[in-house]
């Protein structure tokens, strides 16, 4: 396995992506900290509304970002429903499954997908992995305030 395949799941001091949303109540995952903007939902909700911005560009044509940082956060703090809840992690996992495999067969890595920026399909992927160890290290701090982290799928504790 790649670093970067490794990356997208996490390995090392990067959490374990998937397993960080799993065993959640909905209560929990609606949940929010004092002095904070976000919830779990909300960083899940984000995240894939990022991935799938980002793999619909690759795919081509290059899809537009949005004028405002809004547009890519959900207006509701809480899963609306478990079906819900379980729908957004379940394309979350799909979305890093798309992601890795990207990365393991990444015949085409120079292509420029964003050409105003000059990003390469590589460039992107290594973005979303910065931009995904970002806001799972947010659900993990979540989590452990919540008192549970780590997840039964596993977690650093030191």
């Amino acid at each position: 396995m790649s670093v970067l395949t490794a990356l997208f799941r996490g390995t090392g001091a990067h959490a374990d992506s998937i397993s960080c949303f799993e065993g959640l109540t909905l209560e929990l995952a609606g949940r929010r900290l004092p002095r904070t903007q976000h919830s779990i939902w909300k960083e899940l909700w984000h995240l894939n509304y990022w991935m799938d911005h980002e793999l619909r560009s690759i795919a081509g044509p290059e899809v537009p970002t949005p004028e405002h940082a809004s547009a890519s956060w959900p207006d509701a703090p809480d899963p609306p429903d478990a079906a819900t809840w379980e729908a957004g992690r379940a394309r979350f996992e799909s979305q890093i499954n798309q992601f890795i495999a990207l990365a393991s067969n990444l015949t085409d890595g120079d292509r420029i997908v964003h050409p105003k920026a000059g990003e390469s399909v590589r460039d992107v992927l290594i973005q979303m992995i910065a931009h995904n160890s970002y806001h799972i290290g947010q659900v993990v701090q979540m989590r452990r305030a919540f008192d549970v982290w780590p997840p039964a799928g596993g977690g650093d504790t030191w």
